[in-house]
């Protein structure tokens, strides 16, 4: 379980912190949507996950750790995925680049290309070790950001607006690979303003506004609420 208790970050220079006193748990295996406008601190918050931000106070525990005094074991078990997947690639070709985790795990050869070649296949890119990177679509390049953490083999995974930018085959590409993660049972969190494309996959709707968590229900109570904070209401 993800455990996050009383945190806050601010930004130098800014008058008010990003995130402000939040307290949230997320279960493994849930599908949680954390929806919000923009500049509600939502990427801010799911950064601390994985210690890649350090928290102003307040901490975050992951299966009763916390994170910033594991941060390897923090990294292995929450797997990230950013908004501009590109901006993460570290090799020139799929395969190299979906090893690249595992590598500085220190695994051997054997493991790490069985985790490369679960992970592709996890996302529709089975037998695309040798593709060039600079040459995948949009929706392409999103599913093998996907790989890259899943070849971690997390216990969840993080998305922040994954559909953002895709045209409506890659669109489909995605929402297809989180189908086939919440039926692993793998925690999900898709941070988003517009949650209409996987609202039917979400367990829980949690609504951040100003740094402050406004909303935390199911979807079904949810729905009606959404307009009103700034956020898509689903179709």
């Amino acid at each position: 379980m993800i455990v996050v208790e009383d945190l806050v970050h601010r930004y130098e220079g800014d008058a008010s912190p990003a995130v402000d006193g939040v307290s949230l748990d997320i279960e493994e295996g849930s599908f949680v949507l954390l929806a919000g406008p923009n500049g509600a601190g939502k990427t801010t918050l799911v950064r601390h996950f994985n210690a890649l931000l350090e928290p102003d106070a307040g901490r975050v525990l992951l299966d009763g750790q916390p994170v910033h005094e594991h941060p390897v074991a923090a990294r292995t078990g929450v797997g990230m995925v950013f908004q501009h997947p590109r901006d993460a690639f570290v090799a020139a070709t799929v395969g190299p680049d979906v090893a690249f985790g595992p590598e500085n795990l220190g695994l051997d050869r054997t493991e790490i290309d069985r985790r490369v070649g679960d992970a592709l296949a996890a996302v529709g890119m089975a037998g695309r070790r040798d593709d060039r990177v600079d040459r995948l679509s949009g929706g392409e390049a999103a599913r093998v950001a996907i790989a890259g953490a899943l070849a971690m083999e997390p216990a969840y995974l993080v998305m922040d607006e994954p559909f953002a930018g895709l045209d409506a085959d890659g669109r489909s590409a995605v929402r297809a690979a989180l189908v086939d993660l919440k039926a692993r049972g793998t925690g999900v969190v898709v941070v988003t303003h517009d949650p209409g494309i996987v609202y039917d996959l979400a367990d829980r709707v949690v609504v951040m506004v100003e740094g402050r968590i406004s909303l935390d229900a199911a979807p079904s109570e949810a729905a009606d609420e959404l307009e009103g904070f700034g956020v898509n209401p689903p179709c």
